[in-house]
């Protein structure tokens, strides 16, 4: 096993991703402490130095949001004190990064405030895994590294995906993303706009792209609830398409009602990656794809000074 001179430290957002990373790179695991008083404070603990070293931490804000960015925050804290020469966040779901703008006069942009917060504890540098929008590169003063599970869930679904079948962005947003699956999956593209109703609600008004009878893979970047899915299915129904339909999204969270509103909607398979930790249980549609060499690769290109361009 190699003894370098840097560290991985895990919160407890996704240890089992953490370990993965560390055997892909085949190094131990850093020894940290992360307990919670009875009023649910955090407390954390380096149990072991890291003076002068590297220090990647791996914590994805993923839900319960608010508990793991307190964490990574507070780890961040404990080895910039122990005085680690170099902080990196490795932050493969970064929760509030839906809240990239305002929608009105009198609301925060929340993925601003965290990451002042992430550079305010000594985190010189942030790696994450298919951002919600660009911009929030542009929030950080501090290096920020965005690599793309795109290629990573192609490799699995090019076996798996009808011929002839359409790559479908299910709102103006994810049109970039949806270039590039079908691109790499030599597929037609299709894309449904939307027109917001209220804060909570979208209606699905036209579709581009030709659907009859097609089989048709709608990628995203976050499954949360399922309901972006759920009107995208129905509107490609509406417009003759199937029968197959399959769902691929980096981030799956997963969270309130999202098995049961994908199960009822005859949906083939449901593609996500381990940026966040399985939630829910077994849910015999969801396949979930391992991020953890993407990652590992990234690190040992970080330590070697080597480009990133060969990942993407």
């Amino acid at each position: 096993m190699m003894t370098p001179d840097w560290t991985i430290l895990s919160g407890t957002a996704h240890p089992a991703l953490t370990a993965a990373i560390a055997h892909e790179l085949d190094v131990g695991l850093g020894a940290c402490t992360v307990e919670r008083f009875p009023d649910g404070e955090v407390a954390v603990r380096i149990d072991q130095s890291v003076r002068g070293r590297e220090v990647f931490l791996v914590q994805p804000t993923s839900p319960p949001v608010d508990e793991h960015l307190i964490e990574l925050l507070a780890l961040a804290d404990a080895c910039r004190r122990a005085s680690a020469a170099r902080i990196t966040a490795i932050v493969p779901y970064f929760g509030y990064a839906r809240s990239d703008k305002r929608q009105g006069h009198r609301e925060p942009i929340a993925a601003s405030l965290v990451a002042r917060l992430i550079q305010a504890v000594g985190v010189a540098h942030v790696v994450a895994v298919d951002l919600h929008t660009p911009q929030i590169e542009g929030f950080f003063q501090v290096p920020v590294d965005t690599l793309t599970a795109v290629p990573t869930l192609c490799e699995v679904l090019r076996s798996r995906l009808p011929s002839g079948a359409a790559v479908v962005a299910p709102d103006a947003g994810r049109v970039g993303m949806a270039t590039r699956y079908a691109e790499r999956l030599g597929a037609p593209l299709a894309v449904l706009h939307k027109r917001r109703e209220s804060g909570t609600e979208t209606t699905v008004t036209h579709l581009v792209g030709d659907v009859r009878g097609r089989a048709c893979l709608i990628v995203d970047d976050i499954i949360s609830t399922g309901g972006t899915i759920v009107e995208s299915v129905a509107a490609l129904r509406q417009a003759g398409a199937g029968p197959e339909i399959l769902v691929a999204a980096t981030h799956g969270l997963f969270v309130g009602a999202a098995h049961d509103n994908l199960d009822r909607e005859g949906i083939s398979g449901v593609f996500v990656t381990d940026t966040v930790a399985p939630a829910g249980g077994e849910w015999p549609l969801r396949r979930i794809v391992t991020i953890a060499p993407l990652l590992a690769g990234a690190l040992r290109r970080f330590m070697a000074d080597g480009t990133l361009s060969d990942l993407f």
